[in-house]
């Protein structure tokens, strides 16, 4: 795997300077090229690190997979933004982890006007999210939103294998601040994370200094952390990876990953109702039925529609009935 460089001019924060990006499908050093007005992809998760340094980076914007995500609820602007900003800290930390065919699932959990937000990216990245509340939200804080809340991260393997969940209280102001405590202090790993949305996109860009890895500049972390800080969200949601990390570490010796797409998903299925009513039962779902003439059931990530009636139900349990044993001897 080669590298490529790449010279960017007329940048504010200086005037020339050179950026290394590792493509996966080079094989030799490219020619020197000038990089002008490149296009912003949608819904891309860019990976990156600092050359001889314990710390690694991702970025990621995202506008169809938002706009897909929150277009069956009318959201109050304010949680379009909570819904924006988990999005993009999902789709973050997913990209950080082994989840092989899983996936990661964050929520918040609230007892104020916020009752809960939920978002779940899959190994693939690809992503659902909803959120319920109460009661009005105009310019409360996030911490009045939540009120007395708790902070929930899921590893769920999705093939059978032992799910991980994690439940801590919220500390923080803001999501990112929620997350950033949770990673030190229930995974011990240092984790700065940016996030922003307007309600049309949602960006975001995270650090972690890795424990295990050899350390010699010792002021890396520090130094880094210090050039993050002055991102802007007009720069996170719309600059091009390549250009926002340039103008924050041009003195850094940065190196670029390819980007990952990013799309919207829901997983949701007949097959999966089917398996929740079951759960609830015949007695249950018959009595349901009895009452309303038939059972529907509404996905809160898309708002797919699941509609089952009597026979429906009765197809449901029957493949749960043990047929009688024939006592006809042969």
């Amino acid at each position: 795997m080669g590298k490529t460089t790449l010279e960017y001019q007329q940048n504010p924060r200086s005037t020339q300077y050179r950026f290394l990006s590792l493509g996966a499908c080079h094989d030799k050093i490219e020619p020197m090229t000038t990089f002008k007005n490149t296009a912003v992809s949608n819904d891309q998760l860019h990976r990156f690190v600092f050359d001889n340094t314990p710390i690694r980076g991702n970025t990621v914007r995202l506008q169809d997979t938002y706009k897909t995500a929150l277009q069956h609820v009318d959201y109050p602007p304010r949680l379009k933004n909570a819904l924006g900003e988990l999005m993009a800290a999902a789709a973050l930390l997913a990209a950080t982890l082994k989840l092989e065919n899983g996936a990661l699932i964050l929520q918040i959990q609230g007892q104020g006007p916020l009752n809960l937000l939920v978002v779940e990216c899959s190994a693939s990245l690809e992503m659902r999210a909803t959120a319920k509340w109460q009661g009005k939200i105009d310019k409360q804080t996030f911490n009045e939103l939540i009120g007395n809340g708790h902070f929930v991260i899921t590893l769920d393997p999705k093939d059978g294998g032992q799910t991980y969940q994690g439940i801590v209280p919220i500390e923080g102001d803001s999501i990112s601040e929620i997350l950033q405590n949770y990673m030190e202090r229930s995974e011990q790993i240092e984790t700065r994370i940016w996030l922003a949305c307007d309600e049309q996109s949602a960006a975001g860009m995270l650090l972690q200094k890795l424990p295990d890895l050899p350390e010699q500049d010792t002021d890396a972390w520090a130094r880094t952390g210090f050039l993050a800080e002055t991102i802007t969200v007009e720069e996170l949601i719309k600059l091009p990876a390549e250009t926002l990390l340039t103008r924050l570490f041009h003195e850094e010796d940065v190196r670029l990953f390819d980007p990952r797409n990013i799309c919207f998903r829901c997983s949701c299925s007949r097959k999966n109702v089917s398996n929740m009513l079951k759960m609830l039962g015949a007695a249950e779902v018959d009595s349901i039925i009895e009452e309303r003439g038939e059972i529907e059931v509404n996905c809160d990530f898309c708002n797919a529609a699941y509609v089952f009636d009597k026979v429906d139900a009765e197809q449901l349990f029957a493949a749960d009935i043990t047929p009688p044993i024939s006592k006809t001897k042969h």
